[in-house]
Order: structure tokens, then C-alpha cells, then sequence
């Protein structure tokens, strides 16, 4: 199923519009609109909208943007701008890639834009797992909504390109050393052996190493590692260990 495309508290509704016939040129018909300035519907986007009007009759309208990816798996968010979130960051191209093979396999895929002053917030990109990242002019990265839409809906539709192995980066990341990593994890482990976790016996070598795979996959930052070697130490307190 081809990604749903979710715009943020759009302020002009002739902007809905555009981004509706953007949609329709390149396949994409699910829209849903959070908290748009000047309500809905809306005339004026229907207007604009010319030949691509029934996006915006099926469109969804939400109060937020969790009621708006409550049923979707995995989230994009779109944004020009450096953020204090640690995301993955993928290019249009790779981004829509894992769009399609998660499509392909029966997921749900949402795609966040912003509104059109500022972009999305960082309390909107805490309900993403990946950002996409337009490779504009660093000294002009503003980009119109509609055309925003219409540069994923291209790569969507695009023929060719595999899935992406893994992220191209990560935004605004302080990452923790692997030493630090593996001194987390076995913290873990020493007290979930403690605990009886690792049971039956006979399976308790591949239970250890699932952990010990789930840590490596994980980019936890030096404040992730603190908070977790923390949670647990508390954990242990509270239950007298």
C-alpha cells in the first residue's frame, strides 16, 4: 500500500491543494491533514486542487499528528533543518526505497511534512523513526510544501532502487563508544543472569546473544547508556537487589 501523506498544520489551504495534485501525479491518494490554520474543509484547496479533488474528499482531518499515525507502523518526517533528535536521516531516494519494500511486506507507511514558516517540531518528529532530508541550498533550504510532496512522490513512483541497508546518518548524535555500549550490556546481562532470565539452560546461550545482537543494532548515545545502566541500578533497589 503506497505511504500515507500527512501535512502538519499547513497554514494555506491552496498549498493542500497543490500538494494534492502533486500526490495524484505520482500515485500517492491517502491524505491526511493535522490541525490545518484555516480549518477544514476547505474551498479554497479544492480549488486549487483542480482534477485531484478526491484526495481531499477522502482525506482525513486530525486534531494531532498521533491520532493522525496511530495506525501506522513506520513514520517518516520530513525537514531541511538540524535537529536535537537522534534520527536516522535518509536521502528522497533511499527513504522511499524503504518506503516501498516496508509497503511490500504490509506495512503501513506514514510520510510527516511541516507546516509551511517553520516545518515540523521536534515534538512532531518524536512520533518518527527516520527523517528524509532534502539536499537543498544550505542557504535557502526552505522548500514549498506542494513541492516537498512532489519530490517524494517522484521517488516514489521512480523505477529502480533497493532497500537502503542501513541510515545514512544521524541527526544531532553524540554516539557512545562500543566499549560503552558493551559495558552496558553486560551490566544487562550479568544481572538478568542474576535474576534467572536466561532459562532453560539449553537456551540460554542464544538468549544471550539475541541481547547482545538487540544492543549492537540499537545507536544509543552516552546519554541513552547513562539512562539505561540508571534504570537498571534503580530497578535493583527498588526490588532490594
Amino acid at each position: 500500500m503506497p505511504p500515507v501523506i500527512i501535512l502538519v498544520r499547513p497554514q494555506m489551504p491552496e498549498n493542500i491543494g497543490a500538494a494534492a495534485r502533486a500526490m495524484l501525479n505520482f500515485g500517492l491518494e491517502r491524505m491526511r491533514v493535522v490541525a490545518p490554520r484555516d480549518g477544514w474543509p476547505s474551498p479554497k484547496a479544492v480549488a486549487m486542487a483542480s482534477g485531484a479533488g478526491r484526495i481531499l474528499d477522502a482525506a482525513g482531518h486530525y486534531g494531532s499528528v498521533a491520532g493522525a499515525v496511530a495506525d501506522c507502523d513506520y513514520v517518516l518526517a520530513t525537514t531541511a533543518r538540524g535537529r536535537d533528535l537522534t534520527k536516522q536521516v535518509f536521502a528522497p531516494d533511499q527513504a522511499m526505497a524503504d518506503a516501498r519494500a516496508l509497503a511490500a511486506s504490509g506495512k503501513r507507511v506514514g510520510i510527516l511534512f511541516g507546516p509551511e514558516r517553520a516545518g515540523l517540531e521536534n515534538d512532531d518528529l518524536l512520533h518518527a523513526g527516520a527523517i528524509v532530508s532534502v539536499p537543498v541550498n544550505p542557504d535557502f533550504p526552505s522548500l514549498n510544501l506542494a513541492q516537498c510532496v512532489l519530490l517524494l512522490g517522484y521517488e516514489w513512483r521512480r523505477e529502480g532502487g533497493a532497500a537502503s541497508a542501513g541510515a545514512v546518518g544521524l541527526a544531532a548524535a553524540d554516539l557512545a563508544p562500543r566499549h560503552e555500549v558493551e559495558i552496558l550490556a553486560g551490566h544487562w546481562e550479568a544481572r538478568l543472569e542474576e535474576a534467572g532470565f536466561f532459562f532453560p539452560e539449553a537456551k540460554a546461550a542464544g538468549m544471550k546473544r539475541n541481547l547482545r545482537n538487540l544492543w549492537s543494532r540499537m545507536p544509543l548515545t552516552r546519554a541513552d547508556v547513562q539512562t539505561l545502566h540508571g534504570a537498571l541500578r534503580q530497578i535493583l533497589r527498588r526490588g532490594g537487589g
